[in-house]
């Protein structure tokens, strides 16, 4: 479920009760919770959803292991991310709304330009992730990996929190 920034609309997404198992997502108007519009939006099961800050776009990523993204206004999707192997556990916009990071059980986190679609960074892990965010004023990206497996006491919960986009050191 997401909030559209400024407006009284939520999106929920749902998955079908049917043999083709496809997910919805519904606006819906806040307090009254009536449904405005549907839309068929993953064949699979839809896992995190997430508006852009600039209320252009929201992203959906699916049990099938991709990251649709939709234009608001329209409803229709616009481009699909399919580079990630594993279903899509979590999603980020960049402050400005240029990037989309999203992360699954795949070692990696991909890092798309919103616009064109195009691979700009692929961040290596050394274990699944769980949770990514964009720093809310720059172009900074924290992620939280699964070490329970790891290089880590595997007798204990575990887990790491790093970040991408820290300047290099010289």
């Amino acid at each position: 479920m997401a909030w559209l920034c400024g407006s009284p609309l939520v999106v929920v997404v749902t998955a079908m009760e049917s043999a083709a198992m496809e997910t919805t997502a519904r606006q819906e108007r806040y307090p009254e919770l009536k449904p405005v519009q549907s839309i068929n939006a993953h064949p699979s099961n839809c896992i995190c959803i997430k508006f852009d800050p600039m209320g252009k776009y929201f992203a959906t990523g699916s049990a099938d292991a991709l990251v649709s993204l939709w234009d608001v206004d329209e409803l229709v999707c616009v481009r699909c991310f399919s580079r990630l192997d594993w279903p899509v556990r979590t999603l980020s916009f960049s402050h400005d709304g240029k990037m989309l990071a999203s992360a699954s059980e795949d070692h990696f986190i991909d890092i798309a330009e919103v616009e064109t679609g195009d691979k700009l960074w692929e961040v290596q892990c050394e274990s699944p992730t769980f949770t990514v965010a964009w720093h809310p004023k720059r172009p900074l990206l924290a992620f939280a990996c699964d070490d329970k497996d790891g290089k880590y006491d595997s007798s204990r919960e575990a887990g790491t929190v790093k970040l991408f986009g820290l300047p290099n050191d010289s």
